[in-house]
C-alpha cells in the first residue's frame, strides 16, 4: 500500500482532462460536418478527408510517440502533444476553406498522436492491478461524459455563431490540462535504451501507407492502380517493419505481447469493435439531421441515451470485472451492443427517433461494460517499461479498425444509397442525401424517396457492423483469458526478454 502515489487521483484527473480533449474534439466535428460541408463548399471527398486526415497522421505516428514517451518522459511528451493540439485549434477557428481546415486536422492528429499513449501508460504505471479497474472505469467515464456534452455544446456554439467555434472549446480544455500536469503529475519514463530509427520510420510509413490506402478505398477501389501502390508500400513497410523488430537487439516495440493471449486476442476484438463502430456517429448524425430535421443541438442531446447508459456500464463494469473476471465482462458488453445494431437495422425513413435511442442506450451500455475490461485485460499483459509503446501498439490497431470501418460502411452507405435512388433522379440527388436535400426544392417526392433510400443504406451497414462486433464477441471468449497475474510464470522471462 506504502507503495501508492499519494497523488494518484489528481494525476487521474490530468489524464483525463487530456483524453476529454479528444473525444471534445472529435465529437463536435462530427456534429458540424452538414453545417461546415456547406460552409466551405466541401466536396463529399474535402469532407472524409477532413475527418481521415487527422485519423490518418494520429495511427501513423502513434508507435512512434509512444516510443517517444518511453524514453523521454510521459509527462513532457504529453504536455507538448497538448501544446500542438491547443494550438492547432486556435488556427482552426480562422480557417476559411476546405484545404486549411485538413492542414490543421494534420497538426492536431500529430498532437493527438503525442497525447493518447502517454495518457494511457502514465494511468498503468501509476495504479497498482487492485486499483486500475476503478481507474479506468473513471476514465472511460470522463470520456462519456464528453461523448454527449461536446455535440450538445458544439451545436449550441454552432447555431450562435459558427462551425469555427466548435475548435475554440478545446483551447480551455487544454490550458486546464497542461497547468494541472505541469503542478500535479511526476515525470515518468523507461530505463534507458539504445533508439531504433528504422522502426520509427518502417512503423510511421507503414502505418499512414496503410491508413491511406484503408481512406481512399471508396474513390479509388481496394486493388485499383493507385491503390495497389499505396498498399504494396503499407504491406513491404509494415512487413519490414516485423522483421527488423524481431532481429535488432533494441526493438522499439515488443512484439512478444502477441504471444499474450489476451493482448492478441484483445487486440483483434477491439479492431473489430471499431470497424463496426467506426461510422456510426456520422451515418446516425446525417440520418438526425438529414432525415429527422434535427438541428445541430437536437442532433448532440440526441446522444443522451449513449451517453448515459454508457457511465452505467463504466460503473457496473468495474464492480463486475472482479467478481465474473474480464473476458465474460467484454463478452457481454459487446453481444450488448451487436444487439444494438440489430435494432438499428429496423430503422426506416418514418421510424422517428424512438427505435435509435434503445439503439443507442443499448450501444452505450454494451460499450461501458465491454472497452474499460477489454483495455484494462490488454494493459495488463504489457510491462511497466514499455507502458507508453505497449499502449500505443493497441490504439494504433484500434485506429486502423476505425479508419476501416469510416472507409468500409462510408463506402457502403455512398453506394447503396446511389443504387436505391431511381435512376431518372438529378444527378446531384444520387451521390448523397445532402445533395438530394439541396436539388429537391419543394419536391416533396424527391425529399421522400432520397429519406428511403438513405435509410435503406443505412440498415445495411448496420447490419454489417453488427455481424463485426458479434464476431468480436466470439473472438475474446474464446482467445482471452481471465487471470490476476500481469503474465503467467512460463511467459514472464519472455516479456522480460
Amino acid at each position: 500500500m506504502e507503495t501508492r502515489n499519494p497523488r494518484r487521483w489528481w494525476i487521474l484527473i490530468v489524464l483525463c482532462l487530456s483524453s476529454l480533449v479528444l473525444v471534445i474534439d472529435s465529437m463536435a466535428l462530427t456534429v458540424a460536418v452538414p453545417s461546415m460541408t456547406e460552409d466551405l463548399g466541401a466536396s463529399a471527398q474535402d469532407t472524409q478527408w477532413i475527418l481521415d486526415s487527422y485519423i490518418l497522421v494520429f495511427a501513423g505516428l502513434l508507435l512512434t510517440s509512444g516510443s517517444l514517451g518511453d524514453r523521454f518522459g510521459r509527462r513532457k511528451v504529453m504536455i507538448i502533444g497538448l501544446l500542438l493540439f491547443g494550438a492547432a485549434s486556435l488556427a482552426a477557428v480562422f480557417c476559411t476553406n476546405p484545404g486549411e481546415v485538413i492542414a490543421v486536422r494534420v497538426a492536431m492528429g500529430v498532437g493527438g498522436a503525442l497525447i493518447m499513449p502517454s495518457t494511457l501508460s502514465i494511468l498503468i504505471t501509476v495504479f497498482d492491478e487492485e486499483e486500475r479497474g476503478k481507474a479506468m472505469a473513471a476514465w472511460g467515464s470522463v470520456s462519456m461524459l464528453g461523448l454527449v456534452g461536446s455535440p450538445v455544446l458544439g451545436g449550441v456554439l454552432i447555431d450562435h455563431f459558427s462551425w469555427h467555434s466548435i475548435f475554440f472549446i478545446n483551447i480551455p480544455v487544454v490550458a486546464l490540462a497542461i497547468l494541472a500536469g505541469l503542478l500535479l503529475m511526476p515525470e515518468s519514463k523507461a530505463p534507458w535504451q539504445k533508439p531504433d530509427p528504422l522502426g520509427a520510420v518502417l512503423s510511421a510509413a507503414g502505418m499512414t501507407a496503410l491508413i491511406w490506402w484503408i481512406i481512399e478505398i471508396p474513390q479509388h477501389g481496394a486493388f485499383g492502380s493507385r491503390s495497389l501502390v499505396t498498399l504494396a508500400v503499407a504491406v513491404v513497410a509494415l512487413a519490414g517493419f516485423v522483421v527488423w523488430e524481431n532481429v535488432t537487439s533494441a526493438p522499439m516495440v515488443p512484439l512478444v505481447l502477441f504471444k499474450h493471449r489476451n493482448f492478441s486476442g484483445g487486440s483483434v476484438s477491439l479492431a473489430l469493435v471499431q470497424i463496426g463502430t467506426g461510422g456510426l456517429l456520422l451515418v446516425l448524425t446525417q440520418y438526425l439531421q438529414f432525415v429527422l430535421g434535427y438541428s445541430p443541438v437536437k442532433a448532440g442531446l440526441a446522444f443522451v441515451p449513449l451517453a448515459v447508459t454508457a457511465l452505467v456500464g463504466n460503473t457496473v463494469g468495474a464492480q463486475a470485472a472482479a467478481k465474473i473476471g474480464n473476458r465474460w465482462l467484454i463478452v457481454a458488453g459487446m453481444l450488448t451492443m451487436s444487439s444494438s445494431f440489430a435494432l438499428l437495422t429496423t430503422v426506416t425513413a418514418s421510424s422517428g427517433f424512438t427505435v435509435p435511442a434503445i439503439a443507442l442506450g443499448l450501444l452505450g451500455l454494451g460499450a461501458g461494460l465491454a472497452m474499460p475490461a477489454a483495455v484494462g485485460a490488454l494493459m495488463g499483459t504489457i510491462p511497466a517499461d514499455k507502458a507508453g509503446v505497449g499502449s500505443a501498439l493497441n490504439d494504433t490497431i484500434q485506429q486502423a479498425g476505425t479508419a476501416l470501418g469510416i472507409a468500409i460502411l462510408g463506402s457502403m452507405l455512398s453506394s447503396g444509397f446511389a443504387s436505391e435512388m431511381p435512376s431518372d433522379a438529378p444527378d446531384a440527388a444520387r451521390h448523397s442525401i445532402a445533395g438530394a436535400l439541396a436539388v429537391a426544392g419543394g419536391d416533396q417526392s424527391l425529399v421522400r424517396t432520397a429519406h428511403e433510400a438513405f435509410t435503406s443504406s443505412m440498415s445495411t451497414t448496420f447490419a454489417v457492423s453488427g455481424i463485426g462486433v458479434l464476431v468480436a464477441a466470439v473472438l475474446a471468449g474464446l482467445l482471452m483469458r481471465d487471470g490476476s497475474r500481469v503474465a503467467t510464470p512460463e511467459r514472464e522471462p519472455e516479456l522480460a526478454a
